[in-house]
């Protein structure tokens, strides 16, 4: 029943099971309990009964009196120790999974960010956690639990009388039966609903992302009523839903209650037959009063357990793509990195077909070419951000796809042309560089970086909050705070991807002088579409269509008249262009 099919089922831990299972215990000892209650009624009606049609002594009222009271304080203590198996404990879960996808997610290499949207996996994180929460905590411990105490009580009910038995309990099977028959079209809206939300997420993020130029274009009022027509869409997917489900809901729960009706039916011919006494009558009557209260809660929710599959199967699906592992030992022969025969394709279309190259270690070794022939793309698998499809890389000898993703980062600092800043100081954005540095390193790191000319005039210098993603800093001033945490990291590789892309010519000079001295004996990657960033370089690699087209020295290159020569020519071109 807890094996491994139902731990995918509803996406649970081990730990969140064995929760499951202290639920359904509870759930089942708070069921017998209270069916426990309604015999010791039972018993006392039939004392007093007993009493009357036989003339006898009144039964000591104090032995009641004790025994109701005993009951109080037993129904109290089991419907606390189950309020803690069902919430208490499941709320842990929903720590642990949020932290295992957390994990999860950072082990995953960066090809699968690209492969799924954004807003996408954070419904995954925050939506379809939530429902979870809400099944582990509100359904599965009543449900499971609910069906072993009914079984416990059918059971006994058979013995005393089989046919009013089958009359009290024959709705039940019939109510579930009719549910699952819903669960197919449930689990259709379920999965309408979910694309229809995501949908309104990546619109209001894109919407967010893009409102300078929306605002730029006059193009406010068509976004905005794209954007009322996805909420509305949602909202009617969401309300289809719900009524398609409430249907079959509330038709299951008057079926069940049928068997009020023919427990009251059966028993009465019964009695007139005379084949049972008016107490049996009785207990049966009694027993009808609670024995459908277990399923109230979950009958109402058990559509949602269906629905709760396509978000358990959305949650499984990050845990089952194949993470970037390896070994935790990483001792390379030095830090050249050697590309060997490299092939990457990506969704099915090939990036790379077969570059190979050498970046050697005290050297500056440029990735040029137009636009989409790859340079990028060898930077990250040089990181091991991606995995490559065939060939090796190796650095200092050892084969990058064999280390952990996260060693082998230690030995890397790496600048790419989307700088990525937090809401926090200016001197914590920097200090990400190296855990534990010190102000002073920060400051002698964001000079080498030309930052100290526009951190003196912050409000509050280095400790001045830059606002979500440094919004309120200029690009090339992100630029270099982004720089200052490669210089300040000092690790033996760097990868430098469009690093001078939005400063001005001055502050670029400048950020080159100082990556010239302060990366000396360095294995250093640069990726630059202007030749004059990289004219420098003491090795330049030209890639087109994804392949190497040649590779030397800048001046061996302009000599051969081929790929490097010809966008130098056209980049001087260009540079004589003014606005006529």
């Amino acid at each position: 029943m807890f094996g491994e099919k139902f731990k995918r089922k509803y996406a649970l831990s081990d730990k969140g099971v064995h929760n499951t299972k202290m639920g359904m215990l509870w759930t089942i000892v708070v069921n017998l309990l209270m069916m426990g209650g309604m015999g010791l009624l039972y018993f006392m009606m039939q004392s007093f009964i007993s009493t009357l049609t036989e003339n006898g002594a009144l039964p000591n009222p104090w032995l009641y009196v004790g025994l109701t009271v005993l009951f109080v304080i037993l129904s109290l203590i089991v419907h606390l120790l189950q309020y803690h198996a069902t919430y208490g404990l499941v709320y842990g879960e929903v720590k642990t999974m949020r932290i295992g996808l957390a994990e999860r997610l950072r082990r995953l290499p960066l090809g699968y960010f690209g492969k799924r949207d954004l807003a996408d996996l954070t419904e995954t994180i925050m939506g379809d956690v939530n429902r979870m929460e809400h099944v582990w905590s509100h359904v599965m411990g009543y449900l499971y639990g609910s069906y072993v105490s009914t079984a416990v009580i059918a059971v006994v009910l058979l013995i005393y009388d089989w046919r009013l038995a089958i009359a009290a309990l024959w709705g039940v099977p019939a109510a579930f039966a009719l549910l699952f028959g819903s669960r197919k079209m449930a689990k259709k809206n379920s999965e309408i609903s979910k694309q229809a939300a995501v949908k309104v997420s990546d619109s209001i993020q894109e919407t967010l992302e893009n409102i300078r130029e929306i605002h730029a274009t006059n193009q406010e009022a068509r976004y905005l009523s794209e954007l009322n027509e996805k909420i509305d869409k949602h909202e009617k997917t969401l309300l289809r839903g719900e009524f398609a489900t409430g249907i079959f809901v509330n038709a299951a729960s008057v079926i069940m209650r049928l068997g009020i009706a023919t427990t009251i039916l059966v028993g009465s011919a019964l009695i007139l037959s005379g084949q049972i006494d008016f107490m049996l009558f009785f207990m049966f009557l009694l027993v009808i009063t609670r024995v459908y209260a277990p399923f109230d809660q979950s009958l109402a929710l058990i559509a949602e357990v269906f629905m709760s599959e396509v978000s358990a199967n959305r949650l499984m699906e990050i845990y089952d793509s194949p993470v970037a592992e390896g070994s935790n030992a990483f001792q390379p022969n030095g830090h050249d990195i050697v590309f060997d025969n490299v092939c990457f394709a990506y969704d099915n279309e090939q990036v790379l077909r077969g570059v190979s190259f050498t970046a050697k270690e005290g050297e500056v070794t440029a990735l040029v070419g137009p636009s989409g022939s790859g340079k990028s793309t060898c930077a990250r698998l040089a990181a091991r951000l991606w995995d490559i499809t065939d060939g090796s890389i190796q650095v200092g000898g050892v084969d990058i796809n064999s280390v952990d993703p996260e060693t082998l980062l230690t030995d890397y600092a790496m600048v790419f042309q989307d700088v990525v800043l937090f809401d926090d100081t200016v001197m914590e954005n920097i200090r990400l560089g190296k855990h534990g540095a010190t102000d002073e390193e920060v400051i002698a790191a964001a000079k080498a970086a030309n930052c100290d000319e526009f951190v003196s005039k912050l409000p509050d210098g280095y400790h001045t909050p830059i606002g979500e993603n440094g919004a309120k800093l200029s690009g090339g001033e992100r630029q270099r705070i982004s720089i200052a945490r490669a210089l300040l990291k000092n690790a033996p590789i760097v990868l430098l991807d469009e690093a001078t892309a939005s400063l001005d010519v001055e502050n670029e000079t400048k950020v080159q002088g100082a990556l010239s001295r302060l990366l000396q004996n360095k294995t250093v990657l640069v990726i630059a579409h202007r030749m004059r960033t990289v004219e420098a370089a003491d090795k330049i690699v030209v890639l087109k269509d994804g392949r190497v087209a040649e590779a030397g020295k800048p001046e061996e290159l302009m000599q051969q008249n081929g790929e490097f020569a010809k966008m130098v020519r056209l980049q001087n071109k260009s540079a004589g262009w003014t606005v006529a």
